[in-house]
């Protein structure tokens, strides 16, 4: 696989990774279908409890594959991060997650890479619900399920542009890859989610590629009723951080402004009106018009500026790579 980059003829080095927890019925036929565009396979062993790894390095020739074994078992995102660290010491240029489950198709390895090295992206993620006419395949829970952490996760990663938060199937820079805080990302299911918001504070550029999801005899250990909880918890702490990274420690803007007033506004008019509401119930005399409106008015104009803060972050989005800028 080859670009012309700087009108010279470029052909990177592609890396794979590749995190293994039982997923022995199909590592094989995964494995099998990676094109040779792929210069390294990764193969994490996650302290898989029927030996991932071992089986690879029986049943598989291919000398691209190589093995690693975390030494107790860190949940998918401490699995991909330990690809990219070995990927990135090996020389890689662009790493490209897969699941081993089957799911995802590597002939689609491609679509990923190439807005990377065209210079149109820093990372690359998939989205299941971009083809209206197919979603239709996937099981209800997953599309109500999705839906609901797609919003949230516009919300704390502000790529207000990207769905389908939860696809693993991805590839990054390289050197974007290098500037992670890789010991401060969620390792378990909501790695995929907190990869985003860290991005953000990177300001890397994100781009969905539409891809189809394959629906087989595969176990999904991703329970979405039993993570919308402790997903909401973390979405709320990643959107103040974003908000205070990104509109106060980094920048000073007329948004930064408008939030602040905004909220201030908002606050005071809720509280306000509460007390004179649960007031007038306890006297049971009527609320004079003018405190009505001392209460009201600041919750409008609050909410005004809050609505104003979102265009402005919405339109925010970071839209110029920045792999070509790193060292």
């Amino acid at each position: 696989m080859s670009f012309y980059i700087n009108d010279s003829l470029y052909s990177p080095n592609i890396a794979v990774v590749l995190p293994c927890y039982r997923v022995l019925p199909h590592i094989q036929e995964v494995l099998g279908n990676i094109g040779q565009e792929v210069w390294r396979i990764y193969i994490v062993d996650d302290c898989c409890p029927v030996g991932s790894g071992d089986f690879v390095e029986q049943k598989c020739a291919d000398e691209r594959v190589i093995v690693l074994r975390n030494e107790k078992n860190l949940g998918v995102g401490g699995a991909v991060l330990a690809g990219y660290k070995a990927a990135i010491a090996d020389g890689a240029d662009v790493i490209v997650k897969i699941d081993g489950d089957g799911q995802m198709d590597p002939a689609l390895l491609t679509r990923f890479v190439a807005p990377i090295l065209r210079g149109q992206a820093d990372y690359t993620k998939g989205n299941r619900f971009y083809d209206l006419e197919r979603i239709s395949n996937m099981p209800p829970i997953r599309l109500l399920g999705n839906a609901v952490l797609s919003f949230m996760t516009k919300l704390s990663s502000g790529y207000w542009s990207v769905f389908d938060p939860t696809n693993g199937y991805t590839a990054i820079h390289a050197k974007v890859a290098a500037h992670l805080p890789m010991d401060k990302i969620s390792n378990r299911y909501f790695f995929e989610t907190d990869m985003l918001f860290r991005l953000n504070t990177l300001r890397a550029v994100v781009v969905d590629i539409p891809m189809d999801a394959i629906y087989g005899d595969e176990e999904s250990n991703l329970h979405i009723s039993r993570i919308l909880v402790e997903f909401l918890g973390k979405h709320v702490r990643n959107l103040f951080k974003r908000i205070f990274y990104n509109y106060f420690l980094r920048d000073m803007t007329l948004a930064s402004i408008e939030l602040l007033v905004g909220s201030a506004l908002l606050t005071f008019g809720v509280v306000f009106g509460g007390i004179r509401w649960f007031d007038a119930i306890a006297s049971g005399a009527p609320t004079p018009l003018g405190t009505i409106m001392l209460a009201a008015l600041p919750v409008l104009l609050g909410i005004q500026f809050i609505l104003a803060f979102l265009g402005f972050d919405i339109a925010n989005i970071p839209k110029r790579p920045i792999h070509n800028d790193l060292p």
